[in-house]
């Protein structure tokens, strides 16, 4: 190490050990979970003083590192505000006698959550977040939602970043708030349709949404009832409620299995009756037409899903009949009901479409785009009846554009375009997609942004994104941040890999459980083929993940450290067998559907122990890497981050920056300010650029 070079923090070793499956597993750094990490969750202030110091001296030093970097920084971040509209609102969402909306002033962190009269009039400022947020360290809205007589609005708001949630009422003729305060809830609630009953699901001690309570205005929550409880660690619960608003929906779920019950939404105190018990592997979900039940499933082998529909007096399995039959390699994502048409999105060889079904003869419309890579989605609607549908589009070039969509016509009508005030030509970029063959035969696909004219004849830096997990799919959508890289020569790049569902749902089956590997190959299978088109340069590429794509950047750099220059890993699961054997943590028995259970398997705990990247640390050289964590994390918990950093600093045979970055006020999601996020997007931006040797680079003017 040079002389001068800072002496980075060293985590004490504490040795201990874990025994499975006749396996004895060292772990030096267990330590550094708070043993009373559920008390911290609520209160930041109780983590234990030595873990703090350590946590402490890591975010000095990261500090202390990355101080020549303060300036980009703050050109980075000033460069992302400047792509903001401050004072955006969003659509008007038509709501019979009102319209709700959202919008932001200039400088302010949260949004305003607003309506007005459809029929013209003037707004009425229904919850100030800004307002609200005073002085907290940390502050989130959640989901927000108004009876449907318009008399009163729920809202969830977090105070640490633990995703625990306060749900409370505000009379929306008055302004005032009402006396009624959930504790230690979800944030998942909906009305019923007395327009005095709210369902609403709570956390366990392990912060498991488990149960569904009732609560009538003016009780007293300590009396509301026991609706629903979800007696499997295994799943968690939701709550939701039919477009046509005549039943509420009890989910309960798993990654892989589903089971709904169904209230009647006008008889608040009815018991929930059951659609279909669930079958392991079988998810589906459930809305209402006209007396019948619309339902969205894989069931029957149905891989990449069909649309069945069944009556609602009997709704089981043996009479559903399908509306839309399930074709092979058509995975149907998600659907919205309206009274007189059926709109689904789907996705076919990794692009995005909307088809929208007309009920009274099944014709059929379809709503897709020409460039190469897009996203699309569906934009939802309170009104059952409308005739338009909403739907938004954008490219990695193309600032996201809302249409309303007429059912009856298939006229477009562009509503809204996302305005970039500092200035935006979808022509100084080029997006594209290209494909990654694997040594068993698949075709990767990776969907590529760069500045137009950029000069690959060496090819280029480039940035490498994934995540690979659960079945989500990584859109080629725009976000301006990114611009700021790929303004100063970066090539900007999604890797699909499997464990998505990009190619439906078997790609997702391809990378997960036994198969997880495939996630990692495919990812440097990607690398690969950038740098055989002469796109990325050899030594040149940073890559990026979050949570399970933290975990794929963690197993990829223990794989092949030689082909990256730096890495980014923001909150990432990576100590995944420790936590898939604590059956303690929030997540622990849910995700053994994606994962495997090392506890009763050992072929699961083999399988794990081959990939998880804090047991697969060893004596070798890495890229530069910044790790990222939050505190109250209750998804990826702050230990993970930091046991990681502390094992690689203590075998790692490189002299490569490793920097650790925990937020101290916050969770997964980082900063709830939108600012804020920024700072924190150029924090990470500025890391990369310096790595890759575009530290003096400027964008251009």
């Amino acid at each position: 190490m040079p002389k001068n070079r800072r002496q980075p923090p060293r985590a004490m070793i504490r040795p201990t050990e874990q025994i499975y499956h006749d396996h004895c597993r060292p772990d030096d750094y267990a330590w550094l979970k708070d043993p009373d990490w559920q008390r911290v969750m609520h209160d930041p202030s109780r983590l234990d003083a030595g873990i703090r110091a350590y946590l402490e001296a890591e975010i000095a030093y990261t500090e202390a590192e990355t101080e020549p970097t303060r300036e980009l920084r703050q050109v980075l971040f000033d460069e992302m505000k400047g792509r903001i509209k401050e004072d955006d609102e969003s659509l008007p969402a038509p709501d019979g006698a009102y319209a709700y909306y959202d919008r932001h002033v200039t400088d302010g962190q949260y949004p305003l959550f607003c309506r007005s009269p459809t029929g013209g009039g003037a707004e009425t400022i229904l919850l100030d977040g800004n307002a609200e947020a005073a002085g907290s360290t940390y502050f989130k809205i959640g989901v927000v939602g108004h009876a449907s007589d318009h008399a009163h609005l729920t809202f969830a708001e977090d105070r640490s970043g633990a995703e625990i949630y306060t749900l409370r009422f505000r009379n929306l003729e008055t302004g005032i708030d009402l006396r009624d305060r959930i504790q230690d809830a979800s944030g998942n609630f909906v009305w019923a349709e007395d327009h005095r009953t709210l369902f609403y699901t709570v956390l366990d001690p392990n912060h498991r949404p488990s149960r569904v309570y009732r609560h009538r205005l003016g009780d007293d929550p300590a009396s509301d009832a026991l609706v629903f409880e979800e007696s499997d660690p295994g799943f968690f619960v939701g709550i939701g409620k039919t477009e046509s608003r005549s039943h509420i929906v009890i989910d309960c779920h798993d990654h892989e299995t589903s089971e709904c019950w169904l209230i009647d939404a006008h008889l608040p105190e009815s018991a929930p009756a059951l659609v279909a018990p669930r079958v392991r592997g079988e998810r589906y979900d459930v809305s209402e037409h006209d007396g019948r039940l619309i339902i969205l499933t894989n069931s029957g082998a149905a891989e990449d899903f069909k649309i069945v529909a069944a009556p609602v007096a009997t709704p089981g399995r043996d009479h559903w009949r399908d509306i839309v039959p399930h074709q092979p390699g058509r995975y149907i994502l998600t659907t919205e009901v309206y009274g007189d048409y059926l709109a689904r999105l789907e996705r076919v060889d990794a692009l995005p479409r909307i088809v929208v079904r007309r009920w009274t003869d099944g014709t059929e419309y379809h709503v897709a785009f020409d460039e190469e890579a897009y996203s699309l989605g569906l934009e939802g609607s309170y009104e059952y009846r409308a005739a338009t549908l909403r739907f938004s589009y954008s490219s990695m070039t193309t600032p996201e554009r809302i249409f309303a969509y007429d059912m009856a016509t298939g006229e477009r009508e562009l509503l809204k375009e996302t305005d970039v005030p500092s200035g935006h030509d979808p022509a100084d970029y080029v997006t594209r997609r290209m494909f990654a063959p694997t040594t068993d035969g698949e075709r990767i696909p990776i969907s590529i942004l760069h500045r137009a004219g950029l000069d690959l004849s060496a090819g280029a830096p480039t940035l490498l994104y994934g995540y690979g997990s659960y079945g989500m799919s990584m859109p080629a959508g725009f976000q301006p941040s990114r611009l700021s890289l790929v303004d100063r020569g970066v090539v900007y790049a999604i890797a699909h890999v499997r464990g998505g569902s990009e190619k439906g749902w078997r790609w997702y089956k391809a990378g997960k459980g036994a198969k997880k590997r495939n996630t990692f190959e495919d990812f440097i299978a990607a690398a690969e083929a950038l740098i055989d088109a002469g796109i990325a340069r050899r030594g040149s590429i940073a890559i990026h993940g979050a949570s399970a794509g933290g975990m794929l950047v963690g197993a990829v750099l223990n794989l092949r450290p030689d082909l990256w220059r730096a890495a980014v890993a923001d909150v990432p699961f990576v100590d995944v067998l420790n936590t898939m054997t604590d059956t303690s943590l929030p997540l622990t028995p849910i995700e053994w559907p994606e994962w495997g259970n090392p506890i009763e398997s050992e072929a699961a705990y083999r399988h794990i122990l081959s990939y998880s990247p804090y047991d697969n640390v060893t004596r070798q050289a890495y890229p530069a890497i910044l790790a990222t964590a939050g505190l109250t994390d209750p998804r990826v918990t702050y230990w993970e981050s930091a046991k990681w950093v502390a094992k690689l600093r203590a075998l790692k045979t490189d002299d490569n920056p490793l920097l650790l970055k925990t937020n101290m006020q916050a969770g997964h999601a980082g900063s709830a300010g939108r600012f804020d996020r920024l700072k924190e997007i150029a924090f990470n931006y500025a890391f990369i650029l310096e790595r890759i040797g575009l530290v003096g680079s400027t964008a251009p003017q």
